[in-house]
């Protein structure tokens, strides 16, 4: 804590609840006074905009009475405000206020008043722009060189600087590599923006390659910017910062030749305007806000950095001159000078505390309150540490070692959903596939333990489910109330939903001592919708094209006691099949071994299995878990069914594509419709017909992404970090290209085998090193590994490349020997053909490793390479009879592997040796 504290010379709370930022507070003479006497300007998130003429206050005046100018309640939140020559004809200041999607710019006059009550300020439009990108800050100046205006340049959050020449749009610039927004200032000395990027790196853009880059309204696309004419745009320079920044401000008046300052979480940086570092503060604090100013010293610039320890610090370029204690954290600081006082230091904090003050000397010191001498009673104090030993002791033995919860919600919530299908079904489509289209009504109870006020429920459930209400809007419920309220849910589309769970939330507000008008809280609750909504009982099927079986470790049951709902059109009566007519969907049937404990699900439609799976798993678990039975498990031996999945994706992205191709047809005649519309627009001028003027909006459209490329992208960063190879091939860095629709799905495919692949390898989703060390994992015998087929190298990533350039994964490396009898065999006939030049290979790791002892081994196997190609047919054929015994026996395949594991590395020999042939 500093010894002084700033001397208050004026200050002011502005409004109640409002919230402002950086951005905020700008000082000028905004209305032109010619006093050359500064005004402040503050704006605020909800909107108000006021301006303030500080002085100091008499004794019994009230302190701030007069000093406020102006207050405007804007329609949008108000980002950032600044004073600048922002209007054509005119060398006069006026006030520029950036709202999230316009820019507006006003005058500021004052008329002198004839009365007690003092002179009158308006603010005047000039001009507005409406932005279509949301904006996050904005800086201004003199660029191109232009003498006696400012231009404006707003920084949007997807990346885009709009450059504004007063009056008119002159044209907007995408930053390469954009990701999320940061702080940007202009540079007069060199024409040039300066940004910190979300790779916490300094860059810097001149102003004459954003005007000849690229146009940005039509290329967003940086492989789109590479292939057309225009120039790409490219930084002038960077410097790796290693943190976040705060802000960046260049001085204007510097005594420095050139110096950018950047203020970052941790340190303050220096910057020539090349871009190399001048010098860096390391700071022991957090710091909210800064400001550079010209020092009366020759050569160095002083600083204000103000920090959330309530404090401004006063630095003459590294060293520390002065500090001052704060009533608030400041999130913006300036430098003002007024009629009574120059250089005052004005600050704002986030919640509208403005403070106008100076560094005074004046300490401010503890003062220890006396206490009263008396004598001590020692007998009372021995009785009174007796009962509190008491009441201490009484409290540990009642005391829980886990801390108790609170004994009851405000609201709780619960759902029911009705046992009985509706008699007179709710459902917007009566018939479905020549099948009615049932509805079950769920009641839902709100019951309250203290005042909640204005409570708002929503209701949720997976498409194509459908309610008859999902917002509901109640009244204000007080301690011990409840209330009741009902809907129905029902089948509103034609396919299968995924699940049949629902979500119910419910809103309120809990008022408290301090806040009488209420603390946001949220109840919820899920219900279950019975599987009769979207199916009906049918007659089982003998065959189908999709099968799945489920293991169970007890004898099996009866189906009609786990589904009793589908028993009215049940043909087995002993409960050994049962079959699911799906009302928008396929037939599905479940069929019980009556010799084995398993249960096969089949149907005609793959998809439409899942969900009597599910409900199948479900209800065994409910049904052994009433008799008592605890080491019920349910199984899956079988393979994994990538191929019936892979048809599925293949058909939703054939769906997808002719979709693509409707959607290029209308693009083309949305180009024919806007020449008509252009032809038309001049004919007509001003009174342009109503239907024409949406044109634009009707004919524009794009086609949104699907399943696949957010599946891809996911499952590519999966095999990239916590499923990669070893914990040293995880990519740190995450890509930030754009999706776009796949040329097809074969990648997709690789990408999902490989997935499948490593989890049951004892893959986790999990960073740690530790996580993804290889556990042991019971594979089933028909199982079989997935081979990594070697990517497409344009598509690919490296490390995705680099671990598929086998074609079958490896469970045991070759001997080292071995390896030495291939290189020295394939040498020599390298030699003797004389035909080829050399050739460069990648060589694996281990095989680096092991140069050392082929070289040994080179002559012994020189000798050796003749023999071996006389007895390869021998060899070949005992491999295909020890083959043939593998399929037999599947138990033994791992321990035969490894065995062969130099017979293997042959075969790959003499497919190596064919290919250069």
């Amino acid at each position: 804590m500093s010894l002084f504290k700033a001397r208050d010379w004026w200050s002011a709370i502005l409004g109640e609840g409002e919230e402002f930022d950086q951005g905020c507070l700008c000082i000028g003479d905004v209305d032109n006074s010619g006093s050359g006497y500064d005004k402040v300007v503050v704006g605020s998130y909800m909107g108000m905009l006021r301006i303030f003429a500080p002085h100091a206050t008499k004794p019994g005046e009230q302190k701030g009475a007069d000093a406020q100018l102006l207050e405007v309640q804007l329609r949008d939140p108000v980002i950032q405000v600044d004073v600048g020559k922002f209007v054509s004809c005119s060398e006069l200041l006026h006030l520029a206020v950036l709202h999230p999607r316009k820019l507006s710019v006003y005058a500021v006059s004052g008329t002198s008043g004839n009365v007690e009550h003092g002179d009158q300020y308006q603010l005047r439009l000039i001009y507005e722009h409406n932005l279509q990108r949301t904006a996050c800050n904005m800086t201004y100046g003199p660029f191109g060189g232009v003498t006696g205006h400012h231009f404006i340049c707003i920084q949007s959050m997807d990346g885009m600087l709009m450059f504004f020449e007063q009056e008119s749009y002159a044209f907007g610039r995408f930053l390469p590599g954009f990701l999320l927004p940061g702080p940007l200032c202009y540079c007069a000395r060199t024409d040039a923006f300066i940004t910190v990027s979300s790779t916490r790196q300094v860059e810097c853009y001149r102003y004459e390659a954003l005007a000849v880059a690229t146009d940005a309204d039509t290329l967003q696309d940086s492989e789109q910017q590479s292939k057309s004419s225009g120039k790409r745009l490219s930084a002038e320079w960077t410097l790796v910062l290693g943190e976040q920044a705060l802000d960046i401000c260049v001085p204007s008046a510097s005594p420095m030749a050139s110096s950018i300052y950047v203020l970052g979480e941790r340190n303050l940086f220096c910057l020539r305007d090349s871009g190399q570092i001048r010098f860096m503060k390391k700071l022991e604090y957090n710091p909210s806000c800064f400001l550079p100013y010209a020092s009366v010293s020759e050569g160095t610039t002083n600083l204000l950095v103000g920090n959330h320890n309530n404090m401004v610090l006063v630095y003459q370029d590294t060293t520390l001159k002065w500090a001052a204690q704060l009533s608030c954290v400041p999130v913006a600081v300036r430098i003002a000078n007024f009629p009574d006082l120059k250089g005052l230091v004005v600050t704002l904090s986030s919640e509208g505390h403005l403070q106008c003050s100076y560094m005074g000397t004046d300490p401010s010191f503890f003062t220890v309150p006396k206490v009263d001498a008396r004598e001590v009673n020692y007998d009372e104090v021995d009785a009174e540490m007796r009962a509190l030993h008491k009441v201490i002791r009484e409290a540990t033995k009642k005391q829980d070692i886990i801390p108790k919860a609170e004994a009851e919600e405000d609201i709780t919530v619960t759902a029911v959903v009705s046992s009985e299908l509706d008699d007179d079904s709710q459902a917007h489509v009566p018939e479905l596939n020549g099948l009615a289209v049932p509805s079950v009504k769920v009641k839902v109870k709100i019951s309250s333990h203290s005042t909640v006020q204005s409570p708002k429920m929503s209701v949720c459930v997976q498409p194509p489910l459908a309610v008859t209400q999902d917002q509901f809007v109640l009244d204000s419920l007080g301690s011990g109330s409840q209330q009741v309220v009902t809907f129905s849910a029902f089948l509103n589309g034609q396919y299968t939903p995924a699940d049949l769970t629902g979500d119910i939330a419910v809103s309120f507000s809990s008022p408290t001592e301090l806040n009488p008008a209420g603390v946001p809280r949220v109840a919820q609750c899920k219900f279950v919708l019975p599987l009769r909504l979207v199916c009906c009982p049918t007659s089982p099927s003998k065959n189908a094209k999709y099968k799945i079986t489920v293991d169970t470790n007890k004898p099996p049951v009866n189906l009609n006691e786990v589904f009793p709902e589908f028993v009215e059109k049940a043909e087995d009566k002993e409960g050994n099949a049962l079959a699911f007519q799906f009302i928008a969907g396929s037939r599905v049937t479940v069929l019980a071994s009556k010799t084995s404990q398993r249960y096969r699900i089949q149907s005609e439609s793959f998809e439409d299995i899942w969900l009597v799976a599910k409900e199948l798993v479900q209800r065994f678990d409910r049904h052994f878990a009433k008799l008592g039975v605890k080491d019920f498990r349910n199984t899956f031996s079988g393979p994994i069914p990538l191929s019936e999945y892979f048809e599925r994706v293949d058909h939703h992205f054939e769906l997808r594509v002719n979709a693509q191709k409707y959607q290029d047809l209308l693009s083309e005649r949305a180009v024919q419709f806007r020449a008509i519309q252009r032809r038309l627009l001049t004919r007509f001028k001003d009174k342009t017909p109503a239907p024409l003027q949406n044109l634009d909006t009707l004919m524009e459209g794009t086609y949104r992404q699907g399943w696949e490329e957010s599946v891809d992208a996911a499952v590519s960063h999966l095999l990239r970090t916590c499923l990669s190879r070893s914990p040293k091939d995880q990519a740190v860095s995450l890509g930030t290209t754009q999706l776009s629709m796949l040329k097809d799905t074969s990648r997709l495919k690789k990408h999902i085998m490989l997935l499948c692949d490593r989890i049951g390898k004892g893959g986790r989703l999990s960073l740690s090193s530790e996580a993804n060390v290889p556990t042991p994992v019971m594979m089933p015998a028909a199982c079989e590994t997935i081979p990594e087929p070697i990517a497409e190298q344009e598509e690919e990533d490296p490390a995705l490349q680099q671990e598929a350039t086998a074609k079958f994964i490896k469970k045991k490396q070759p001997s080292k020997k071995v390896k030495s009898k291939t290189e020295s065999s394939k040498e020599k006939k390298e030699k003797d053909s004389g035909k080829e030049g050399k050739k460069d290979s990648k060589e694996p790791a281990k095989e680096k490793e092991s140069k050392k002892d082929s070289t040994k081994d080179s002559k012994e196997s020189s000798k050796e390479s003749s023999k071996e190609s006389s007895k390869e047919s021998k060899k070949e054929k005992k491999e295909s009879s020890k083959d043939k015994e593998a399929a037999v026996e599947p138990g033994k395949e791992k321990t035969k592997v490894s065995k062969k594991a130099s017979v293997k590395v042959k075969e790959k020999k003499k497919e190596s040796e064919a290919g250069d042939g």
